[in-house]
């Protein structure tokens, strides 16, 4: 850190004194005596450059007299000298400059900020293999159904390490599973290109991309759970997954010129460099002793320097209790809910860029652009949807209401859209992308229902809640995309391979969702 201090001593701007050392002996001594005009006195002039956290604390303990910092002596001193100022002229002049910009921004919101840039990139990963899909399966070989299983791979790991996600962020925290999470996804994105023509390889690929990827909900809802305050955790979740929404339009907008311009594998190697990158930013905010400690309450951050021993991995599995869980009405509607919005929500990520570019003869670019326009809205509407459900908490309508008509909202809109495409109405291309577009965003009030649920129940286990929902509801991701190739073989119908099975579980999801689903904090006590 470098610190300049320049201090005026008289109310006259370089006006040579009447001191009798009259020759000046250099440009430092000349200054020294001249005095500074029209700048209130008791004021330092402080330019502060951090350099870094060594160079910070040998400063600091370099600037102390006597046990006390040099900062404190020379405020008394001012002030003394203050006093005698109002009369003989003397004070000081300045201001400080914070750096970096960011600095005096409260650590819950560049927690925040920071996970949904992860979430942002998180989605970039998971999209561009939607895009790339097309050439790949051009220069492959590969029929509907084998795009489909290479595409489903994907969820195979990501279901794998939900549950897995959730009891290690508990354990060491979601700060620490998060960016092992964004590390080991980028590093597996990178390999696809390796491994393309060797579909089993391409396969593990994406299920270590899933993995990776998988453990970042439950991360992220762990942090929020212990972090936010119930009055602003609809517009933290929203913020936060809203990150996916930003990552989808990113990755449709990015992928198509990067394909055509550097062929398909260079969307893999440059996405996995920003997760890369993600990662060692991180790496240099963790070692801030502004940013440890603080970011996450003691009790989590003592919990993620404690070495654990297999036994205590044990015990720790053994006190949460699962069979309170599933005895719970709420926790399933949670469970069944999570499953119906995924899949909608996957089937559509999938093959969206698929049916504009076949069903409404687009080509690639076209394809994506258009695809880009349901997560673009969604982007919109989160905001709006986490304002209205914080909004309606804090007036005091009770918070279940709310989770339950969010919700309600995110399963109805699609599935009403959704109803209207699939009928041959006549409708020309554009309305159609209207309709899927306004449907689909209207989905993003689930952001401020069933995902705040997890938190609103309890705090404490909202990341394994979230790790057992996103479990099952990370099957779609399996069944659903496989299944809508297949189906597209066989009956080569939009409407009964994509649309109709995504109504179905919209219109069960909303009703199990308004009879059992509940927001009210669980203890979740265990009993013998």
């Amino acid at each position: 850190m470098a610190k300049l201090t320049l201090r005026a001593e008289s109310s006259c701007l370089f006006s040579p004194t009447t001191s009798s050392q009259s020759q000046p002996s250099s440009f430092v001594s000349s200054f020294r005596r001249r005095r500074l005009l029209c700048f209130p006195p008791k004021h330092n002039l402080e330019f502060r450059v951090f350099c870094s956290i060594k160079e910070k604390e040998s400063i600091k303990e370099a600037k102390r007299v006597n046990g006390v910092p040099v900062d404190e002596v020379q405020r008394a001193g001012s002030d003394s000298e203050g006093d005698s100022g109002l009369e003989s002229g003397s004070g000081e002049v300045g201001f400080d400059w914070d750096w970096p910009p960011w600095k005096n921004i409260p650590l819950r919101y560049k927690l925040i900020g920071t996970t949904s840039l992860a979430f942002v990139i998180c989605n970039m990963d998971k999209v561009n293999l939607s895009i790339a899909i097309i050439p790949m399966s051009h220069q492959l070989g590969w029929s509907s159904s084998e795009a489909g299983l290479v595409q489903s791979s994907f969820f195979w790991g990501y279901a794998l390490s939900q549950l897995p996600g959730g009891w290690l962020a508990k354990i060491f925290g979601g700060r620490k599973v998060l960016e092992i999470g964004v590390l080991t996804w980028s590093l597996a994105t990178a390999l696809v290109p390796l491994v393309a023509g060797f579909t089993p390889g391409l396969v593990v690929s994406r299920i270590l991309v899933g993995i990776g990827e998988g453990v970042s909900p439950s991360a992220a809802t762990d942090l929020i759970a212990r972090s936010i305050p119930l009055e602003e955790r609809s517009r933290a979740v929203a913020f936060v997954f809203g990150g996916l929404s930003v990552g989808s339009v990113a990755g449709l907008l990015l992928a198509p010129p990067l394909i055509q311009n550097l062929g398909w594998e260079s969307v893999f190697y440059i996405f996995s460099l920003l997760g890369i990158g993600w990662y060692v930013g991180f790496q240099f905010l963790e070692g801030q002793a502004s940013w440890v400690g603080e970011s996450i309450p003691r009790s989590q951050s003592t919990d993620m320097k404690k070495t654990w021993s297999t036994k205590e991995f044990g015990d720790s599995l053994k006190d949460v209790p699962w069979k309170e869980f599933f005895r719970n009405q709420a926790v399933w509607a949670m469970i069944y809910a999570h499953f119906c919005g995924s899949w909608g929500h996957y089937t559509c990520l999938a093959w969206l860029p698929t049916y504009f570019s076949e069903e409404l003869n687009l080509n690639l670019t076209e394809a994506a652009w258009v695809s880009i326009l349901p997560p673009l809205a969604s982007i919109f509407v989160t905001s709006i949807a986490s304002q209205f459900a914080d909004n309606l908490i804090s007036s005091g309508v009770q918070t279940t209401t709310v989770r339950k008509i969010c919700q309600t909202i995110a399963f109805l809109s699609p599935a009403a859209c959704m109803t209207l495409s699939s009928l041959d109405l006549g409708l020309p291309h554009w309305e159609v992308v209207g309709i899927l577009t306004g449907g689909l965003a209207l989905s993003s009030f689930a952001l401020s229902g069933l995902y705040c649920t997890h938190q609103d129940m309890s705090p404490e286990y909202a990341s394994i809640l979230l790790g057992i929902t996103n479990t099952v509801g990370a099957v779609p991701g399996i069944i659903g995309v496989a299944l809508t190739g297949y189906l597209l073989d066989s009956t080569h119908s939009w409407s009964i391979s994509l649309f109709i099975p995504s109504i179905f579980f919209y219109l069960t999801g909303t009703v199990i969702w308004l009879v059992f689903a509940s927001s009210k904090p669980q203890t979740f006590s265990k009993t013998d």
